[in-house]
């Protein structure tokens, strides 16, 4: 018994499954070491099976030096779009992060189970909270979608013109930036006040302790006022998440 097999929906369904692998090993939570390779493999060939039958009639590679390029293009796209898409969603955890620091718990450190490396208290809590409101309100289907989209508009063949992802790129730095520093803004105000009137009273009974004094307080004050932050977490998210399926767009041209 023979077993034949089309030849350009298979190697369309690789060169597919090459841009999702890449793009799975970076983004959130599929970059985990939670998340075993094997099954981001799996994933990436059940999402690229969605795309297949749109690609087999396109310009495929032909020769063995095509083939390579191809498949090193996919993976400058995968990784490229994976990168931006990290970044925007990592801003919910960079705010927990700014917490910590002007908080005082930067001095103590969680051990992260996912990525099996050292976390800030609630860097790592906003991570878990960015986490479960993207997978809560859909948003992972939202930008695997964006990701998916993008083969109508870069092709699989060649590798693809760069140049103008630097824009992009500035932009979502910004934007991590920003919506970072929106979502603290609230507690690091609050904080901020708070070190000036402890430094006004040590200034005015010098005799009492300004490290005993300070330390306690502020993380007092920080756990008093955390919950600040939590109403603006799913707005934020929403917004993380059109930015990144923006982000992909503008990258494929589209």
């Amino acid at each position: 018994m023979n077993i034949t097999v089309a030849g350009a929906p298979l190697l369309a369904l690789l060169l597919a499954s090459i841009r999702v692998v890449a793009w799975l090993a970076l983004v959130p939570p599929f970059s985990t070491r939670g998340v075993p390779a094997m099954a981001k493999v799996v994933i990436a060939i059940g999402l690229s099976f969605a795309v297949t039958p749109g690609l087999a009639d396109d310009p495929l590679p032909t020769t063995t030096p095509e083939v390579i390029l191809a498949v090193v293009g996919q993976a400058v796209i995968g990784l490229g779009m994976g990168f931006v898409t990290m970044l925007l969603i990592s801003a919910i955890a960079a705010a927990g992060t700014l917490i910590d620091l002007f908080g005082g718990f930067a001095l103590a450190s969680a051990w992260d189970p996912l990525a099996l490396n050292m976390n800030s208290v609630f860097g790592r809590f906003h991570q878990m909270l960015a986490i479960a409101l993207l997978l809560v309100s859909g948003g992972h289907l939202m930008v695997i979608g964006g990701l998916l989209s993008t083969f109508d508009y870069l092709p699989l063949t060649g590798f693809p013109d760069i140049g103008h992802w630097t824009d992009i790129l500035v932009t979502a730095f910004s934007m991590f930036f920003t919506v970072a520093v929106q979502i603290a803004l609230p507690m690091i105000a609050v904080l901020f006040i708070a070190d000036l009137a402890l430094a006004l009273m040590t200034k005015v009974a010098p005799q009492l302790n300004a490290l005993t004094v300070m330390f306690p307080a502020k993380v007092g004050l920080t756990l008093m006022l955390l919950g600040l932050s939590f109403p603006v977490l799913p707005a934020a998210m929403e917004r993380v998440v059109g930015l990144a399926n923006e982000a992909m767009a503008a990258m494929a041209g589209a």
